[in-house]
């Protein structure tokens, strides 16, 4: 057993830092504290000279609670304070991958994008067999009680982009760790996903976004996020 849980470990050590070494691509959000709601979004792409600024920085919010380290590409402090849990209100701190882009409406983009019904579900029940993943509903037996339509009447999810926190839509979520996290449109503090208060940047974050360029979220607070972007290469002299 020890052997087993040493490979896994060593194999994910292995992955994350692959990711890492391979980003070309970056969505960086960073707040003033852990308890902060409200942060700002900067997106970064590297060429041959480096990691440069792209767009404009823009006002976001995150869940009404703040932040909690999550589970993903970068080490949580043995000491952290906060530790992102379902239904804490906290948005998940650290680094992650990115899964698809969805929508209502197709959308011509080169990264890959789904569109969604009212019948697909991002299940959030821990006692879910589907807990942090999308299913469409009639093709499965739900077993879960809990859940949200991925299309309903607002437009929260119009153009939105699925984070890869706690193994999303893959074998190993850990029950109770957070589930179905992504960056979408709402102009409020959320449950715990990253949102900005338009479609318009919406549209324009998917349509940068490549695949090929291996693009990361990063996001913490200021007193934390240089030890991450570290991990990346990218200076603080860049970030500022």
């Amino acid at each position: 057993m020890q052997r087993l849980l040493f490979f896994l470990l060593f194999s994910f050590l292995l992955h994350a830092q692959s990711a890492l070494e391979k980003s070309r691509q970056l969505i960086v959000v960073t707040t003033k504290g852990w308890n902060s709601n409200e942060g700002v979004m900067q997106r970064f792409e590297k060429d041959a000279k480096g990691w440069h600024r792209v767009g404009e920085r823009w006002q976001i919010r995150l869940g009404r609670n703040g932040l909690g380290w999550g589970i993903g590409l970068h080490h949580t402090p043995k000491n952290a304070r906060y530790i992102k849990h379902e239904g804490d209100g906290r948005s998940p701190a650290g680094i992650f991958s990115l899964k698809q882009a969805f929508g209502y409406h197709p959308f011509a983009v080169r990264y890959p994008y789904r569109v969604y019904k009212e019948s697909d579900h991002c299940v959030d029940d821990v006692r879910s067999t589907y807990y942090n993943k999308i299913v469409d509903s009639t093709k499965i037996a739900p077993d879960y009680r809990s859940m949200e339509h991925m299309k309903f009447a607002k437009n929260y999810y119009e153009y939105g982009i699925a984070v890869n926190h706690n193994h999303f839509d893959e074998v190993g979520a850990i029950p109770g760790r957070g589930s179905c996290i992504f960056i979408h449109i709402k102009s409020v503090p959320t449950a715990g996903c990253t949102v900005v208060d338009d479609a318009s940047k919406m549209r324009t974050l998917i349509a940068w976004l490549d695949a090929n360029k291996h693009p990361l979220l990063i996001q913490a607070p200021q007193d934390t996020i240089e030890t991450l972007l570290h991990q990346v290469g990218l200076t603080t002299t860049a970030h500022k």
